[in-house]
């Protein structure tokens, strides 16, 4: 069996890699069952760079292909922000999920709408000699300043899909993974496992 460490400890992610590659014949591993224990700093200026740093060191420590992912929120009338900071998107020390996209709406206050926006992610996939490989995927959509949905995680509830005419947090699991920033790079990072694990 072909194995590959997700190199995250957000349990939404997780949900969403293991949908993601259910029927790939790839076993996925979390870092809690083969008792890793490791936070990498996301300090990098780009999404690249901090899915590389995180797929390394989860590499490294593992002795597996690991795959790691670096993704954020870009809204246009905000200058492309929160982007690379977005799960920090919040001054409130120890801030969720609802904190941060209530701070976001507040910065919105005033702005023209449609307020245009997308989900940008960068996957990395590095081997345990530190080679690495990029796919990128990219979702747009727009900001709604009322939250729809209880599903997904982070700015789902307003992100909506003006296409489809529901939020992130609307669709299924089935329906997120085939629309998604990260489904897409994913897919996009399809014929590098392939090649890894053939």
């Amino acid at each position: 069996m072909n194995k590959l460490l997700i190199a995250t400890n957000n349990q939404g992610k997780v949900k969403e890699l293991q949908d993601l590659f259910k029927d790939t014949g790839i076993q996925l591993v979390t870092p809690s069952q083969i008792h890793l224990e490791l936070d990498v700093i996301e300090d990098g200026y780009t999404y690249a760079e901090n899915a590389t740093k995180k797929a390394i060191a989860f590499a490294k420590a593992s002795g597996l292909v690991s795959l790691a992912d670096d993704s954020g929120l870009e809204v246009d009338a905000l200058d492309r922000a929160p982007g690379l900071y977005s799960a920090r998107y919040s001054p409130k020390p120890g801030s969720t999920d609802a904190d941060r996209r209530a701070y976001l709406l507040q910065n919105l206050q005033g702005k023209p709408r449609p307020w245009t926006a997308r989900f940008h992610a960068t996957i990395a996939i590095t081997i345990p000699n530190g080679e690495t490989y990029l796919a990128e995927g990219i979702c747009e959509g727009e900001i709604i300043h009322e939250e729809r949905g209880t599903g997904g995680f982070g700015y789902d509830p307003i992100f909506l899909l003006p296409e489809l005419g529901k939020t992130m947090a609307e669709l299924s699991m089935g329906e997120k993974n085939r629309l998604s920033h990260r489904a897409r790079a994913v897919m996009n990072a399809t014929p590098i496992l392939a090649n890894l694990f053939r």
